[in-house]
């Protein structure tokens, strides 16, 4: 799975907005506005935030679920 429809999965899953998300991840709104939007991808510093997240919200990164 691409990495914008796990974001948008993992923030749709956890009732974050892209705003919420960025301040957590440690970056901008329209930063993540472009992740889900597959113009960029994350950095494997913030994948791991994103991964740190997910596991401490009892959800799979790899799926999104």
């Amino acid at each position: 799975m691409k990495y914008s429809k796990m974001i948008i999965q993992i923030r749709a899953r956890l009732d974050l907005s892209q705003e919420e998300l960025g301040k957590i991840v440690g970056v901008s709104f329209s930063t993540i506005n472009r992740w889900e939007n597959n113009k960029s991808i994350p950095s494997k510093k913030h994948i791991c935030v994103i991964e740190n997240l997910c596991e401490k919200n009892n959800i799979d990164f790899k799926e999104g679920k």
